[in-house]
């Protein structure tokens, strides 16, 4: 594949990597600590806030097929979530030397603030727990592609700018998406235990999420603007403002030309990465979460199962995405090579529906699915961890925004292929 062993990337040899895209003589020599691990905590929380507008509207979806019974709301959601999202990420790569991370940022967390107002604000001055007002409908998606929009702007800028920190940034804003899974999953049982599953009930659980997802975006808001005063990432950045003020005297002003040439190197060296990526949410979004909600079934568990299954996907998920901290893979080839080893959750799962009796019980798939979780998670972590640094640290933020988008293609193609491989 055109890969080589790629070190695991620890504080000290990252410390290392990006010196040396410096001049030695004006780069600061000592990396100032990151004091109470709040840099740490402050992408994790991002990472945490960036997926949970989706995981509020999706979570709520119940509530949404009660209110408008005849159109189907969860393919409709992801189809204008993931086609607004993909267009912006487009956009993004093309023109991210144009702008700055941090106003894309800003302005994709106002937007998924404003976006998880609209439903529970229509909710009480208009729907009113009413079945069948279908302009409330058309609004709820117009707010999920806001939502789109704004994730393609906050995913990219957050995912590039921690491509231009040391690994655990990276493996921080990672292991905060997870987070952000497990905290809606834990919702959905609470909600589900502790109220009734009519009219009233699921407008109370749709509201509790869009409440929460709120006051996340709000605190996401003020976690972002902080971010920059720290020191430890003060320092990185002055690395980079170096690393560019130095590529200009060497090469002069970035013209457009020069940016296609440039954009083009960068894709060309994460491209296994970015495959590797798309791998494995091709596998991860045709089983997760369509065939653990709808093709398999459990008649003690009943109604609970899928929710316990998609719990365990994103606990384990969650799993996977901090194991990064402890080790790194440090072979690209092996990491990408589990990527396309993924694809034999197919058959085995497939085997759930078809094959012998005991196959067909709840501990093969709880199995599977927790493995599903793992896999997604650790490899996902260690890939988006590996690809920034194949680059000069000056363009680790646009291999970053590649990789999104790769990851993003992955997310849609998951989506439709999921209507079609299970037989």
């Amino acid at each position: 594949m055109g890969l080589s062993a790629t070190p695991a990337v620890t504080a000290d040899t990252e410390s290392t990597l990006l010196l040396s895209t410096t001049s030695a003589e004006t780069a600061p020599q000592k990396v100032p600590k990151d004091a109470f691990h709040l840099a740490y905590i402050i992408y994790f929380v991002l990472g945490f806030g960036f997926l949970l507008p989706w995981n509020a509207f999706i979570t709520a979806v119940d509530y949404f097929s009660f209110i408008y019974p005849d159109v189907p709301v969860d393919r409709t959601f992801a189809v204008s979530y993931m086609l607004v999202g993909l267009a912006c990420l487009l956009l993004i790569v093309f023109f991210a030397h144009k702008s700055h991370a941090i106003v894309r940022i800003n302005v994709g967390l106002v937007l998924f603030v404003l976006a998880l107002l609209v439903v529970p604000v229509m909710d009480a001055v208009y729907i009113k727990g009413r079945v069948g007002l279908y302009s409330g409908f058309y609004v709820t998606v117009g707010a999920l592609a806001l939502s789109g929009l704004a994730d393609a702007l906050v995913q990219a800028g957050l995912v590039g700018s921690a491509g231009e920190l040391p690994g655990r940034y990276m493996q921080a804003v990672f292991a905060g998406t997870a987070g952000s899974g497990v905290l809606v999953s834990f919702l959905r049982i609470f909600t589900k235990a502790a109220y009734p599953q009519d009219a009233r009930g699921l407008r109370k659980s749709a509201n509790l999420y869009f409440a929460v997802g709120i006051v996340v975006m709000a605190v996401c808001v003020v976690l972002y603007n902080v971010a920059p005063r720290l020191a430890v990432i003060k320092y990185y950045t002055d690395l980079k403002i170096q690393a560019v003020n130095e590529e200009r005297e060497e090469k002069g002003s970035l013209t457009g030309a020069r940016w296609r040439s440039t954009l083009w190197d960068i894709f060309w060296g994460v491209k296994w990465y970015g495959i590797g990526i798309l791998l494995i949410y091709v596998v991860t979004l045709s089983i997760f979460p369509g065939y653990i909600t709808e093709d398999v079934h459990s008649e003690t568990l009943k109604d609970w199962y899928p929710i316990l299954l998609i719990t365990a996907y994103n606990v384990f998920d969650l799993v996977g995405k901090s194991l990064t901290a402890l080790y790194l893979l440090e072979n690209a080839k092996v990491a990408i090579g589990g990527c396309f080893a993924r694809l034999l959750f197919f058959p085995l799962f497939l085997g759930c529906l078809h094959g012998p009796r005991f196959f067909r019980t709840e501990i093969p798939v709880t199995i599977l699915t927790c493995l599903l979780g793992l896999t997604n998670g650790y490899l996902t972590s260690v890939l988006m961890i590996l690809a920034p640094k194949t680059v000069q640290l000056q363009h680790a933020e646009t291999a970053g925004i590649v990789m999104v988008l790769f990851l993003v293609i992955g997310l849609a193609s998951g989506s439709v292929v999921s209507w079609f491989w299970v037989i």
